[in-house]
């Protein structure tokens, strides 16, 4: 398929993302890139210097809310995205109104709860919804342990078991890794499967 077929068809798609921190952030960047029509971003943070080593912001935007310098920043590659911006700190009352007319969303938080929370709320409550989830990115190295798990509507990406924490703190390789599988699996719900690809001789 064609670059300007696969923009064609991802022009008309709408994908939400729930948190903007160091996978939201990444995999918006990515699907903001490959032509995706509208995002709706949420986030109810703000900006952290410390955000920087893995989050798709800059020093300028420090003090800012998430939502709306990821905002900014997806415009500044693709103007001709449509972005809604949502400084909201979701929960399971606010996320089926807000995410109504996605095709794809990207479960993006930290807290394991809040992870549990939208996959149950977007399952339960948004019947035939795709939701891309992620588990297990801190630290560094060890790229073979990354997967792909899928469970019905529920696609789970990282190495399902790596924990943060002060000593093993997320790293913008592997954070970003996780987040850019995420888009990948976004743009296979959205495009359908690859074609089998051909072999270098």
């Amino acid at each position: 398929m064609l670059f300007s077929e696969i923009k064609k068809i991802l022009a008309g798609k709408t994908v939400g993302i729930a948190g903007c921190g160091g996978l939201g952030s990444n995999c918006a960047i990515a699907l903001a890139r490959t032509g995706v029509g509208k995002l709706i971003v949420a986030d109810f943070d703000v900006i952290d210097e410390s955000n920087l080593n893995r989050q798709y912001y800059f020093l300028r935007q420090i003090g800012m809310k998430k939502a709306f310098a990821l905002q900014e920043n997806l415009f500044r590659i693709n103007p001709d995205i449509m972005v809604l911006a949502k400084d909201i700190t979701l929960d399971k009352d606010n996320i089926p109104e807000l995410f109504k007319e996605c095709d794809v969303i990207v479960e993006a938080f930290d807290l394991a709860e809040m992870k549990e929370m939208i996959i149950e709320t977007v399952l339960s409550v948004l019947p035939g919804t795709p939701i891309v989830a992620a588990t297990g990115l801190a630290g560094w190295g060890n790229n073979d342990t990354f997967r792909t798990e899928r469970h019905g509507l529920l696609t789970l990406c990282g190495d399902m078991s790596t924990e943060v924490s002060e000593e093993f703190p997320p790293l913008a390789p592997r954070v970003a890794i996780v987040a850019n599988m995420q888009a990948n699996v976004v743009l296979e719900l959205l495009l359908g499967e690859p074609p089998a690809t051909q072999k270098i001789v």
